[in-house]
C-alpha cells in the first residue's frame, strides 16, 4: 500500500498530467483550426482584390471607426511602417481614406469609404454564411459556448502575450 505522501504524489500528478494532455490537444486543435482558417481566408477573400492582412485592416477600420495608423497597426499585430503600407494600398484601391488629424498636425485619420464598407459587407456576409454551415448541426447551447470559449482563449492568448486582444467585447461581434 502507498504511503500517504506517494499517493499524494500520485493524486497530485494526474491533474498535471490531464493539464499536459488537455493544453496538448487544445494545441493540436487551434493549429489545425488556424491553418484551414488561413487557406480558406485566403481563398474567400482574396478573390475579392485584397489581401487577407487588406481584409483585416478594413475589418478594423469598420470596427473601431476613425483611427490612426498607430491604434490601427496594433490591432493588426502589425509594425507601423508595414500598416502603413497596407493602407496606402487600401487608399489606391478606394477603400480607405487618409486625413489629417485635427488636433496633431503631424498625424493622420484613417476612415473606410462607403466602396471599402461595401467590400467589408460582402465578405463578411460570405463568411458567415460560411459559419452557419458549419454550426448548423449542433445544438444553440454548443454553438453559444464555441463563440465564448473561442474567444475567451483569445483574450488569454493575448493577455499573455502582452497585446491587447480581441477588440470586440462579445460573440455577437466577433468573426
Amino acid at each position: 500500500m502507498p504511503t500517504t505522501l506517494a499517493r499524494r504524489e500520485v493524486a497530485g500528478s494526474a491533474p498535471a498530467d490531464r493539464l499536459d494532455r488537455d493544453a496538448e490537444a487544445l494545441h493540436s486543435a487551434l493549429n489545425e483550426l488556424v491553418r484551414v482558417y488561413q487557406f480558406r481566408d485566403r481563398d474567400r477573400i482574396c478573390c475579392h482584390d485584397v489581401s487577407v492582412t487588406q481584409c483585416y485592416a478594413i475589418e478594423a477600420l469598420v470596427r473601431r471607426g476613425p483611427s490612426g495608423l498607430n491604434d490601427l497597426a496594433a490591432d493588426l499585430y502589425l509594425e507601423k511602417s508595414t500598416a502603413s503600407r497596407v493602407v496606402a494600398t487600401l487608399e489606391r484601391k478606394g477603400y480607405v481614406t487618409r486625413s489629417p488629424h485635427p488636433e496633431d498636425g503631424r498625424a493622420i485619420v484613417l476612415g473606410v469609404t462607403a466602396a471599402g464598407r461595401r467590400l467589408h459587407d460582402r465578405i463578411r456576409k460570405d463568411l458567415v454564411n460560411e459559419a452557419k454551415g458549419l454550426l448548423q448541426d449542433f445544438e444553440p447551447e454548443v454553438r453559444e459556448g464555441a463563440a465564448r470559449l473561442i474567444l475567451r482563449l483569445a483574450r488569454a492568448a493575448a493577455a499573455r502575450s502582452g497585446v491587447s486582444g480581441p477588440a470586440c467585447c462579445s460573440t455577437d461581434t466577433c468573426g
